[in-house]
Parts: C-alpha cells; sequence; structure tokens
C-alpha cells in the first residue's frame, strides 16, 4: 500500500516536472521512468559489487566499468547541476553519455532495456534535472511492493491528466476480472492490448496475494519471470512504460512484443495462451487490408472492438479462457459482424458470463456503457447457460468525481461467479439470473442484459390536478405572507 509520504514524493516530483516545461503526461511518465531504471542499474551493480567483495571475485559483466563511474547514479547525483546535465546530454566519458550508456546496457539488465533503444532525454535544463534526481535518489524502494506501488500511483497520474487518449482501465476492474477467471501456476498469461500492462501486473500480483507459497518452487519462479506473461502493443512509449511496470512488480522478464496486434505481422502467434486478459481499444476503424486474413474469416469487420475478438480465439488455446472489456455495442449491434462474433463465441465456443457495467466506470473521461465477457475457446461449442449480472455499483460514485462509496457489486459478483450452482433458481428480476443457450440464439444471439432481465414498476398514485393545483396555491400564498412579515421587519 502507498503511504502518504511517497505519494507527497511522486507529487512533488509530478509538480517539478510541469513547473520545469515538461507537461505532457506521458513524457513526464517516460522520464520520470528513465530516471528510476538509471537508478536502479547502479543498485545492481551494487549489489553484485557487495557479492563478489564477500566471495573475493570479479563482476562477470558489469553494468558499469571502472572507466565509466561517472556515469553511476551514485557518482554523478553529487554533482554541480550543469556538470550533471553535460553528463546526461554530451559524450563525456568513452564518447557515451548517460543516456547513451544507458541505452546500450542491452536485454540482459531487463526487458525494459530491451525497448531503449527509441528512447529520448526530455529533460531541457539543470536546473530541473539536479531537484528530480535529488527527490528521486530519496524515495525508499527497498522491497517489491513499494516499487510496484509507486509505479502504479505514478501511471494514475495518466488518467488524472486525461490527455493524449491514455486512459487506464480501473485497476478495481481488472482486480474483479483477475479474482473471477483465478488464474493457475501454469497458465500462460498474454494481454493483445497491453498498454501499461495493468492486467498482466494484476495477474502477477494474484499469485504473490493468493499463492505465496508457489514461489518456493523454483520452477514455477523460472515460469513466472520468463514464459507466464506476455503483451502485445505497438506503442513504444507504452512498451516502455508497460517493461518498468513489470520489473519494479518483480516480474523480471515477461515476453514484450512491439507489434500490431491484428495485423499480418502477428499472425504467427495462434493456439499459444491459456488466458487472455484485455480491455482493447474501442470506436477504432481499420482498413480490411491492415488486417490479418484468418481474424477477417472470424469476424468480417473494420471495428477494433470485434476484430479483437476474433483474434483472442486465434491466439488462445483450446480451452483456453478470455475476459474481455468491450462497449455495449458488442452485445446488441445489428450489424452482420456483431452478430457473426457473437454466434461464434456462443455457438462455436463457451459463452461462461457477461457482466454488464455502470457506464460510469470510465468517468470522467469517457462516458461509454460497458461489459465484460467470459468465455472459453473450445472450437465445439458448450455454452449451455450464460450467467448475466447487472452490475450497479463499483465502489465509487458513477459521475466524474469518482468518489468511494459503499456500494458495491464487485464482492457479490466474485462470490457468485464462482458458485453458478447457486444460481439457478434467482429471478430474471435479480442482479444476476442464468440464461439458456437456446433463449440468446431464439434472440439472435443478442447478449444485452435488457433484453433478458424483468423490471418490475411501483405504482405511484399521485393526486388529482384540482388538488395539486390548490396545493400550489397554498404555498403561494403562504410565501407571499412570510415575505411580507420579512419585509415588516426589515423596516423596523
Amino acid at each position: 500500500m502507498i503511504t502518504g509520504d511517497l505519494k507527497s514524493q511522486v507529487d512533488k516530483i509530478w509538480d517539478s516536472f510541469a513547473t520545469g516545461g515538461v507537461s505532457n503526461p506521458l513524457t513526464v511518465i517516460e522520464q520520470f521512468t528513465y530516471l528510476l531504471f538509471l537508478r536502479r542499474l547502479d543498485e545492481t551493480q551494487l549489489k553484485e559489487e557487495k557479492k563478489s567483495a564477500m566471495i573475493k571475485k570479479s563482476i562477470v559483466n558489469p553494468i558499469f566499468t571502472e572507466e565509466q563511474k561517472e556515469l553511476r547514479w551514485s557518482s554523478f547525483k553529487n554533482n554541480e547541476p550543469q556538470a550533471m546535465f553535460d553528463l546526461f546530454t554530451k559524450p563525456m566519458v568513452e564518447g557515451l553519455s548517460v543516456f547513451d550508456h544507458m541505452k546500450q546496457v542491452g536485454a540482459e539488465n531487463g526487458v525494459f532495456a530491451k525497448y531503449m533503444s527509441g528512447a529520448t532525454f526530455m529533460i531541457p535544463t539543470p536546473r530541473l534535472l539536479d531537484p528530480l534526481v535529488q527527490m528521486i535518489d530519496k524515495i525508499k524502494m527497498e522491497d517489491r511492493d513499494t516499487k510496484g506501488d509507486l509505479y502504479e500511483y505514478l501511471l494514475s497520474k495518466i488518467s488524472t491528466a486525461g490527455r493524449n487518449g491514455q486512459f487506464r482501465t480501473p485497476r478495481h476492474i481488472i482486480k474483479m476480472m483477475v479474482d473471477m477467471v483465478q488464474p493457475s501456476k501454469e497458465d500462460t498469461i498474454c494481454d493483445p492490448s497491453a498498454g501499461s500492462a495493468g492486467f498482466l501486473v494484476a495477474a502477477g500480483e494474484y499469485f504473490h496475494e493468493k499463492h505465496p507459497e508457489y514461489f518456493h518452487d523454483k520452477t514455477f519462479r523460472e515460469h513466472y519471470n520468463t514464459h507466464m506473461f506476455t503483451g502485445i502493443e505497438f506503442d513504444n512509449t507504452m512498451l516502455r512504460i508497460g517493461a518498468m511496470n513489470l520489473q519494479l512488480h518483480g516480474i523480471e522478464n515477461p515476453n514484450l512484443i512491439g507489434k500490431d496486434s491484428l495485423s499480418e505481422s502477428n499472425a504467427d502467434i495462434r493456439d499459444q495462451f491459456s488466458l487472455i486478459l484485455a480491455n482493447p481499444p474501442f470506436k477504432g476503424s481499420l482498413d480490411y487490408d491492415g488486417v490479418e486474413t484468418s481474424i477477417l474469416k472470424v469476424v468480417k469487420s473494420k471495428k477494433t472492438e470485434l476484430l479483437f475478438l476474433g483474434l483472442m480465439l486465434r491466439m488462445l488455446k483450446t480451452g483456453g479462457r478470455c475476459a474481455v472489456i468491450v462497449p455495449d455495442g458488442v452485445l446488441f449491434g445489428s450489424s452482420n459482424a456483431h452478430k457473426q462474433i457473437r454466434q461464434e463465441i456462443i455457438e462455436n465456443h463457451k459463452l461462461d458470463a457477461v457482466i454488464s457495467m455502470p457506464s460510469g466506470v470510465f468517468k470522467p473521461y469517457a462516458g461509454v456503457s460497458t461489459a465484460v465477457l467470459f468465455f472459453t475457446k473450445t472450437g465445439t461449442g458448450g455454452t449451455d447457460n450464460v450467467w448475466f449480472y447487472d452490475m450497479q455499483a463499483d465502489g465509487f460514485t458513477l459521475d466524474d468525481q469518482r468518489r468511494e462509496t459503499v456500494a458495491n457489486d464487485i464482492p457479490d459478483i466474485v462470490t457468485r461467479y464462482h458458485n453458478l450452482n447457486t444460481e439457478t433458481n434467482r429471478l430474471r428480476t435479480d442482479k444476476s439470473f442464468l440464461v439458456p443457450f437456446a433463449e440468446i440464439k431464439a434472440n439472435e444471439w443478442d447478449l444485452s442484459i435488457k433484453g433478458y432481465k424483468e423490471v418490475v414498476y411501483n405504482e405511484v398514485i399521485y393526486s388529482q390536478p384540482s388538488i395539486i393545483i390548490e396545493d400550489i396555491k397554498t404555498l403561494h400564498n403562504e410565501n407571499k405572507l412570510k415575505l411580507l412579515i420579512l419585509e415588516e421587519l426589515l423596516n423596523g
């Protein structure tokens, strides 16, 4: 849990960027991330140096040579501001600047280093760089939880800023989805629109929270750190941010792929993952030429929200599960493509659940109504009864303020999902209920909860209009009298 002191430190650094002329939220996070990485590189070598001193052997493949000492965090942080800035911007040591050296440390220093080739140093002045380095140096980052919480808080600034169309999926919604699918220790987990890697981080945290004993097993640790997590993202800035987010949460070598998931360049990834968690982009439109052909065979559309569903079916292994956020239109859209993808999932695979979420979940930046689909790839059907839940509260107000509230359906959703055998007698007037395959098929594969839920209306009896008019007249006369009394009082 991030403390108030840590939040305050991050807030001060964020404000320093703004007053120093760097106001784009993504640029701030990216530059902040580079400085965190520079500190991490030095701390990594310091640990290796301590180990080598104990066993009296030299370090194999050091990050910094003896001649590169000036490029280390522990060295340059003590320089005068201009001297430090020169080290960042000019080739001062062996033809390298601090930033040049960081970009060429190589993939052996983690997945973040692998994607550094396009990194650009954008801190404009010594007067800004020096206080940033000093403030970051004071942040205590000894354990995995603190590092992860710090970075999550930093990423929350993206939604706070709300620019560039970069909005995070609310973390409590991601956690709900992860708690519902309950990842297994053997799972291979993918997010094909990874962004800041929030879904992958949440899946990793699930194991730390629910199954800490797994980490005593060497085989699991190796799987966790290398093969369990895959993220695909075509935006290089988000790829680097996602890589740092994963590393700071203790996932050292996830598989991050810099590609457009829907394109032909990603066509080789199929039948590969046992679990997909995602919130793919809504409302996008692509030309058919930009979409891999096998996806178009499943769903002939230009809409990204439909194409991603086809992509997920392609990428899942048989028996693989998927939890994905979709805009409401996917549930009831009447185009051939909408019906095609819904029929494909319901008839040829196994649709498990539809969670209808209130439209305020993505506020203040998007008011779109959304739902979460849970399905399993079978290739042979298997949909029997689909579980619907009408989420009315997610623990926050549904206005632009999004203040925390007591009303919260999420614990009930998770509990009921894992006890579907108790849902058979629920009524269509309840928040959750089961709908049989035949009924959905007869309803042209419509998955909108409004098509199945029964609403009970309570009769309200109002007075006759003549009585209401008399009441209004009485109130008017009373107000008139009170005004006269007030006027007399004021006039003495």
